[in-house]
């Protein structure tokens, strides 16, 4: 269970500007691939699928959490590269990150995110600094046996954003 919060919590928390205001998603399947650089895990990728409420929603989640914890939330956006800078309470510690998307929230989109963390205790396995990207792509019109909020991983277990413990409220 602990592999399927990783890229929820990473597309979420770990990065909280990224939920600030960001261009809708096309409704549909993305794939999304997570590559955490310096780490000794392999990429992480899962499909999921989403309609304009869900995807709304889970960006409304990011940044109301945000707005709790971040002491600074910069968003710059030029051309199709939106660029965000953030200074976020993590735990007893500071988190600083510097985010930029670039692409088509249409067909494909990468997210590459550096992070520093200081102060609290250190977290085994995890680095103070960390380069994540995140390559997400549009596959198409959800599978019949899917529905908004479904996420697959690439071992084929299924779960929904909506189910998990302080994830999404239900419709």
């Amino acid at each position: 269970m602990r592999l399927l919060i990783v890229p929820i919590f990473a597309l979420t928390a770990a990065t909280p500007a990224l939920a600030i205001d960001m261009p809708a998603r096309k409704p549909g399947l993305w794939e999304l691939k997570m590559t955490m650089e310096g780490r000794k895990l392999p990429p992480q990728t899962f499909q999921h699928c989403i309609d304009a409420a869900t995807d709304k929603e889970m960006n409304t989640i990011g940044a109301n959490k945000s707005a709790e914890r971040c002491s600074k939330q910069d968003v710059q956006r030029s051309g199709s590269t939106i660029t965000v800078d953030s200074v976020c309470a993590v735990g007893q510690g500071t988190s600083t990150s510097h985010a930029v998307v670039t692409g088509s929230f249409d067909s494909a989109y990468t997210v590459k995110v550096t992070s520093k963390r200081e102060g609290g205790p250190s977290i085994p396995n995890i680095p103070a600094e960390t380069n994540m990207t995140i390559e997400a792509t549009w596959l198409g019109p959800c599978k019949a046996d899917q529905k908004p909020g479904d996420m697959v991983m690439a071992n084929g277990m299924k779960m929904n954003i909506r189910d998990m413990p302080g994830g999404m409220p239900k419709r």
